[in-house]
């Protein structure tokens, strides 16, 4: 399972800033959406965006923070932890490939200036997509998760492999998301 072959790895892309650091992947294996337990499942089985649905459960504004990232042919790539405005509280980790000659000029200056979600983004600017998972996850927290997540311990997290569409039926970007407990 490599980059090469996204459609096979229930990590990407977050796989990919692992083999750039050439860190070992957690153990992360697929879940049917009915064993994803509660509170996870109202946040991850669904075809709505990341950020709103975490702003929506937390009643409070989500911002980003990129870890890392890389633009490469067109291809905006990072690292990502979602926080809560006010106390920063990590309330999702993973990892994003966005294509960015699917959206118009504005958009990809707001993408590449990372100071934005993407959901945000999309909200704002009224870009028309859909939301579709393609798998859930169950993983067990590293610590690249654990600091990201601001964890200690181990942790058997679950998160979401989703592909976002343009009304076009293109890729808009591909992205894991993890929540933490």
């Amino acid at each position: 399972m490599t980059s090469q072959q996204p459609e096979l790895n229930l990590f990407y892309p977050l796989n990919e800033f692992y083999e750039e650091a050439g860190i070992p992947l957690p153990d992360v294996s697929r879940v049917e959406d009915a064993s994803v337990p509660a509170p996870y499942r109202s946040l991850l089985v669904h075809q709505r965006d990341m950020t709103p649905t975490v702003a929506v459960a937390y009643r409070r504004s989500v911002q980003l923070r990129v870890l890392k990232h890389t633009l490469r042919e067109n291809v905006f790539s990072r690292q990502i932890v979602l926080v809560l405005e006010g106390d920063e509280k990590p309330v999702v980790f993973g990892a994003i490939k966005i294509y960015l000659e699917r959206f118009p000029p504005e958009a990809q200056r707001l993408v590449q200036a990372m100071k934005q979600p993407l959901g945000t983004i999309l909200q704002t600017q009224g870009i028309v997509h859909a939301s579709r998972p393609e798998a859930y996850i169950q993983v067990m927290a590293d610590e690249v998760i654990n600091g990201a997540l601001r964890l200690t311990g181990r942790h058997r997290l679950f998160g979401r492999r989703n592909v976002l569409w343009s009304a076009a039926q293109e890729p808009l970007a591909q992205v894991v998301e993890i929540l933490p407990p």
